[in-house]
Parts: structure tokens; sequence; C-alpha cells
């Protein structure tokens, strides 16, 4: 790599990534390294850590025969941490520990070896410390990944099989797949096929990441890199697929990935209405590259056509609306994230409900199910008092406390998925101060006393503000939106009511005054009864509107009930 373009973080090739300080994709990468007067050949690959995209990371593992397991020495040992290593273990991997960012003065690599060896059951010498900034310990760690993981197993003379964990799109060279060849070779011009899917194409170049594309004229066995396909259907290619010869056939695929199963749901749609082709084009590539996102289309009174779009968390949804924005030019409106629930009427049918307006009357429903998460929170042990107040107040049910070190405090317990979704991360990291983090698991669905609030704009019902509550804070909640709203929405030339309903019933009122036009602006003087006349005129007029007139609710009140201040 030439020495101008080398930069830090090299590996986070997005802008979002870049000013996020987080990794957002999981990036290939082929180096050299020379042992002993052994000269090798390592495939890595760097994955995020945020518990949104543990599905990138799950992907990559499958495609590995090891990991190395960094932990920050200052934060020590987190929540996600816990989360990814059990994810490794599952893959049977062979796990490296080390502990980096040992330069910082807040480090205290000690402490957290401690948390390592009480976590992983490892001897404290299996440790290793490092700084990725001053390279000091990088070589230990290089040596070790030589010496401790397995290299790949695999003949070349075998028929091909080779395991799509990741792709993207070309404009001129279609769908290019992320490959881990795990039995035979692929060459340029070679006929391939995807055994799940059956698409038939042809190998147009291939080569492997540096991490910029680098050509090759083969790959074989153990070693990862891309092959451009021509394509241009982006569902011809799935993740997960097993990439084979034409000609001579593997005998079974891969094993694949578990599909992943969106648990945060949102309406997109264009603001404006003649970008809706473009915007499923867009959304259909970003697919490509990222399967655990899912869409399908749908209509709204208010906002017209779009799609109903799934996400893996709050922050997922809010990367793919910012690379929609920039990467595709797209101006675009998000409905509030809501989770999906299980209705179940008074004849036993179980109905999902992926969208409030979905949720069906309240004098047909026997019972109302919503999904839980196991919730597992690792924060200092003077953070644990508000910790535990924020956990209470999202109707949380504790179930285990314990220290993993001296000032380390681990958190369990179980908490609707609904109200995870609503802000609680920032609010977990506000109250202890950046410190705490969390890692979570669904684990099915359970009663509870919800019913879904409407709110009515002029009468009309708005289905992007409907949502689904508990019966306690419907009341609160409808009287903070209703009051949102008439802040947001112009007034008209008649008096305009927000009301917020639950099950047909008005809980909470607020008037939008009419504006007034001062008809009597020309009238000097005169018999009184001349003003009264034209204040009747307006009246009737006023009356006569308010029966036909429409109310366009503008873009910026959509945005304020979506992005609402949390109640805590």
């Amino acid at each position: 790599m030439e020495p101008d373009k080398i930069k830090p973080q090299y590996l986070d090739l997005m802008d979002l990534e870049r000013e996020k300080g987080i990794t957002i994709k999981a990036q290939a990468v082929r180096m050299f390294y020379s042992l002993g007067g052994v000269r090798y050949e390592l495939n890595l690959i760097d994955t995020p850590g945020h518990v949104d995209f543990s599905y990138e990371v799950s992907r990559t593992l499958a495609a590995c025969e090891g990991a190395i397991l960094l932990v920050d020495a200052s934060q020590g040992v987190e929540a996600q941490t816990i989360g990814n290593l059990n994810l490794a273990k599952e893959n049977n991997l062979r796990i490296i520990p080390v502990i980096n960012k040992i330069d910082l003065p807040t480090a205290r690599p000690e402490e957290v070896r401690e948390e390592i060896v009480e976590i992983l059951e490892v001897k404290p010498e299996e440790i290793l410390h490092c700084s990725a900034k001053t390279g000091e310990g990088v070589v230990d760690v290089l040596k070790a990944v030589i010496e401790r993981i397995p290299p790949p197993l695999g003949d070349s003379a075998e028929p091909l099989r080779a395991l799509v964990f990741d792709s993207t799109y070309d404009p001129y060279r279609g769908v290019v797949a992320f490959i881990r060849v795990l039995t035979g070779k692929i060459n340029t011009g070679d006929e391939i096929l995807m055994m799940a899917e059956g698409t038939v194409s042809q190998a147009e170049s291939l080569g492997f990441f540096t991490p910029q594309m680098k050509p090759s004229e083969s790959l074989g066995a153990g070693e990862v890199g891309f092959v451009a396909t021509g394509i241009k259907d982006v569902s011809k290619i799935p993740v997960g697929d097993t990439l084979t010869h034409v000609k001579r056939k593997a005998k079974s695929p891969l094993p694949g990935y578990r599909r992943p199963k969106p648990v945060v749901f949102a309406g997109f749609y264009p603001v404006d209405n003649r970008d809706y082709e473009q915007l499923k084009e867009a959304l259909a590539k970003l697919q490509l590259n990222d399967s655990s996102f899912t869409f399908e289309p749908e209509k709204s009174q208010a906002l017209g056509f779009g799609f109903r779009c799934g996400f893996l968390g709050v922050l997922h949804m809010e990367i793919v609306r910012e690379r929609l924005e920039r990467e595709y030019d797209l101006e675009i409106i998000i409905t509030a994230p809501n989770v999906i629930y299980r209705a179940v009427d008074k004849s036993g049918n179980v109905i999902l409900v992926k969208n409030p307006s979905e949720m069906p009357p309240s004098n047909r429903i026997l019972r109302v199910e919503e999904p839980y998460a196991s919730v597992l929170i690792i924060t200092p042990g003077q953070m644990v008092g508000p910790v535990m107040e924020l956990c209470n107040q999202r109707r949380s049910i504790f179930k285990n406390m314990e220290y993993i070190s001296s000032n380390r405090v681990e958190i369990t317990c179980d908490m609707p998925l609904a109200e995870m979704v609503a802000g609680f991360y920032d609010q977990l990291k506000s109250r202890s101060r950046g410190y705490a983090s969390m890692d979570y698991e669904l684990i099915g669905f359970r009663e509870s006393n919800l019913v879904k609030l409407e709110i009515l704009v002029h009468g009309e019902v708005i289905d992007a503000f409907s949502s689904i509550v508990p019966k306690e804070q419907a009341q609160s909640r409808g009287r903070e939106l209703v009051r949102k709203l008439k802040e947001f929405i112009p007034r008209q030339l008649f008096e305009v009511a927000l009301q917020a309903s639950v099950g047909g019933k008005i809980i909470a009122r607020e008037n939008i005054p009419a504006r007034k036009k001062d008809v009597t602006a020309k009238c000097y003087g005169g018999d009184i009864t001349r003003k009264r006349k034209l204040w009747e005129k307006q009246k009737a007029g006023k009356k006569r509107m308010k029966m036909i007139g429409r109310v366009e609710v503008p873009q910026e009140a959509f945005i304020v009930v979506i992005s609402r201040e949390d109640q805590d």
C-alpha cells in the first residue's frame, strides 16, 4: 500500500463510519506476514461491534477459523463483547483474547485481564496486550494468529464450494459476490451456479481485497475474495448461497445462514411521490449489501405509496436512512419505529401486527402480546442506581445482578422490545456517563395490557401517527402528541381539532384556532350593522369551510412525532 494512502481507521471506508466512530460494514482484507523465514497469507475480516450489526458478525464468523477478541483497556469487557464471544463459540472458533488501547491514560490492563480470565476461563499468559494506534504488541498478535489459529482445510482438487458472505452492486459489473472458497478452485471465465437460487452466470472477473479490489486469475481453497457476475438483478445472488461450477457441480450446498428476523419496523416514504421507483431500486441495492434489512410495499392515507421496512434496531434504521439520503440523493419521510405485535381475536386467530394501523378494533381482541428481550447490561458499580431506575421506568422485569470485577456490575433483565427501541440505548449511555453497554436477545412474546392510540386531525385518522402503547400511558402520550402537533400544524381559515383516541373514545384534545381575515378593514365609520353583516357572512363561510375543508399536515409534524423526546 502506498504510504500517502494510509490513514487512521483505514478499513472504515464509509464516510458514515468515520463520522459516527463505529464500524457498520464488515471489511475483508488480505495481508502477508513472514515468520521464521516462512511467508504466510492472512485473510482478515474487520467486523462491527454494535448490537444492531450482530448479523454482520455472525455471517463473518461462519467464514473464519478463528477470532481476535478485542477488549478496550479502559472500558473493559462490554455486553456486546460477551454476545460476540458466544457467537464465536457457537462456530467452534479458536479465540485469541487481546487487550487493546493500552496507550490510553485511563487504561487499566490488569483489571481488564481479570475480567477476561473470569469470562473466558483462560490462563492470564494467553491474553495479549497491544495498541493499534502506536503499534505496540501488534507483532505478538500476528504471531498468535499464525501459531494458534489452524490453517483452513479444503482441497483445491475437489468440486468448487464457495460461501457468499456478502455482496455489493456495481453499475458496470453487476452483482459482485464476496466469497470464501472452502473447496475447489475458481478461475476467471468459469461458468458458475448459485446452488440455492439456481442462478447461472460467468465469473467475469475475480480477485481479493487489499482492502481495495485487486484482480486475480484464480481463487483456491481457503482464500477470501470477490467474483463479478455481470448479473443485474440483485435478488439472484442471496447472501448465504453456495457458489459452484456448472459442469462439475458440488454434491451438496454449504449450511449458509439463518435468516435474520427484523425486530423494528418503520415506513419509508418519498417526499416527492415521483421518486417512488428510485426509492424501490435504492432499497433493493441496499438489501444486497445488507441482507438483515427487509422491505415490502405499503400505502398510507396520509403519505401515499412507500415501503414497510424491517431493521435489527434503531441505529440500523438510522444508518439505512442516511445511506439512502447520501448515496442515492433521496429525500424520505420515516414513520415512528415500532415492533411487531401479536393480536389474538375472540375466535382464537393470531394476527401479526407490523403496523399499528393493522391492529383490529378493541372489541374484537381477546389479548395482545408483545415481544420481550433478555437484556444484558454491564455498568460501573457507582452507576447501578440510575441504570436500575431507567430499567424500572421501561417496564423491565429484574432477573439478576452480579459483580464481574471489583467495579463492574452485570445486570440481567427482561424488557419489552418496544421500550428498547424508544431511545433506551441513548438514555442508558446518558445516565451512565457513557460507560454502560448492553446486549440483548429476543426471548418470545408475552401478554401485555396494550391499546392502539390514534390521532385525528379535523376528524380524520392519520394512520402515520398511530401507535400501540401501554394502556396506563395512553392518556399522557396522547396529550403529548396533540400538544406537539398543535405547534407544527399551521393555522387554517377554520378551527381545527386535534384529538387522541383509544377504542373510539377521545382521551385528549387541542384546538388550532382559525386564522382570521379582517373583513371590515374597508369600513370607515358608519352604522355598526354593516360590520356585523360582514362578520356574520364570514362566520357562515368558515362554518361551510370547516365541513368540507382538508388539513395538509406538513412534513415537520411527522418528524416531530418520530423524534419525540423520552418522557423519562
